[in-house]
């Protein structure tokens, strides 16, 4: 099993390029089986969660091409032989979900695998159920598949969710182009890529009005047809290069990165001393006086801060002055990176959804071990701070959705290498 080495190398200077958005992505590309014309996805990001949707979308019989180096996908669902999306590839990936509003909408009927094989009410599936149900849909949980089926075709409706989730929304909006009539979703969710999946299926045809607002209104039609679409800049790849200068010191340009999808995130950085400007290319992030200050963070569905920069903010804090709070609402047992960072001679308490850290001098190379996808790469900027070495284990994670993160890193000045597991 690969790992990476990291030793503690002073400031980064230069440019880092901002890929796709890996959760944009992974919901455009399930668009194309609302249509049986092209739908073709550019500036896609090359990580293995991006393989895994290609492979489900190819068992329902779709034709999916990787072009231009794997940032170009070519996709087209005119001939489709199955409405069953398996366990053996769902479990890999949450975001495997998001075919059932597709396969719902234009074959009325579809069985998908829980992903994980987790019960409805854990990381709320519950929401995609009982927003399709509102669309008339019927669905029964059986041997861990949601069988959904609409005879008649789904129905406009008036729905609220009980949470903003990103997620069901996508499910939903998907679900809904193709109804017969007009749904209204209320307490949408707003974040960028639900904003990037509307122009997408503007594009195919789709009536929506309301995306980035917390009330979505789609207007059915009866078919979708092909376009091109070009996935939007991922916030999260963004925010987490805009630590390593934050936590290492020195200059780093993001090119293309746009200030409007990290707002509350770059507020943040700015209140620990770190300079943050927009340039012609994307945005410059500095930090150059000393040690940051820390800061207090609360995360929350968006324009709040993401949940999923918390992992890469706590390595932050872990050098800063003071003492920090940071608590975790959107997913339970998110500090799961906490224990490593302490093997790192980290401050951090954490009782419950709260993190106290109480900043050091400097942390201390160690041995660690990467318990997700943003921990992993939260551990990394933790060891690009620390004095010696950090070896980071089970780095499988940071392939789900960081692409060429060693050869970034390396360009800005970093020491740090991948090492090939036996």
């Amino acid at each position: 099993m690969d790992s990476i080495l990291v030793t503690g190398n002073g400031p980064l200077n230069g440019q880092i390029p901002i890929a796709g958005a890996k959760n944009a992505c992974l919901t455009l590309m399930p668009a194309t089986l609302l249509s049986d014309e092209p739908l073709t996805l550019t500036n896609a990001p090359r990580l293995s969660d991006i393989k895994t949707m290609t492979a489900l979308l190819q068992s329902l019989g779709a034709e999916v091409s990787s072009l231009q180096d794997g940032q170009v996908i070519a996709m087209s669902s005119h001939d489709l032989t199955s409405q069953t999306a398996d366990y053996d590839i769902v479990r890999k990936m949450r975001a495997s979900n998001l075919v059932l509003g597709p396969l719902l909408a234009r074959f009325g009927q579809a069985v998908v695998s829980l992903p994980g094989g987790c019960a409805i009410g854990a990381r709320p599936m519950d929401l995609h159920v009982e927003g399709l149900e509102a669309l008339g849909a019927e669905i029964e949980l059986k041997d861990g598949y949601l069988h959904a089926k609409a005879p008649g075709g789904l129905k406009g409706a008036v729905h609220e969710m009980r949470f903003a989730s990103v997620g069901a929304t996508e499910n939903i909006v998907m679900a809904a182009t193709l109804a017969k009539g007009t749904t209204v979703l209320k307490n949408a969710a707003r974040e960028p890529e639900i904003v990037d999946l509307v122009e997408c299926l503007r594009k195919m045809g789709a009536q929506i009005s309301g995306e980035g607002s917390s009330t979505i209104e789609i207007q059915g039609v009866d078919r979708l047809h092909g376009a091109t679409h070009q996935v939007v800049t991922d916030r999260i790849e963004l925010g987490t290069y805009m630590l390593a200068p934050a936590i290492c010191g020195g200059e780093v340009e993001l090119l293309g990165g746009r200030m409007s999808l990290v707002a509350s995130f770059a507020e943040k950085l700015e209140a620990a001393g770190v300079s943050v400007t927009e340039t012609a290319n994307g945005l410059m992030v500095a930090r150059k006086n000393g040690r940051v200050r820390s800061v207090d963070v609360v995360t929350e569905p968006f324009p709040g801060f993401p949940t999923d920069l918390q992992a890469q903010m706590m390595a932050l804090m872990c050098t800063a002055e003071g003492v920090s709070v940071l608590e975790e609402r959107i997913f339970e047992n998110r500090f799961m990176h906490a224990p490593e960072l302490v093997r790192m001679g980290a401050n951090i308490e954490v009782h419950g959804g709260t993190a106290t850290v109480t900043g050091v001098e400097r942390l201390k190379g160690a041995p660690v071990m990467a318990t997700d996808l943003r921990a992993s790469v939260s551990l990394i900027l933790a060891g690009l701070a620390a004095e010696g070495e950090t070896t980071v284990s089970r780095v499988y994670h940071l392939d789900r959705g960081y692409e060429h993160v060693v050869r970034k890193l390396e360009g800005v000045g970093a020491k740090i290498e991948r090492i090939k597991g036996q």
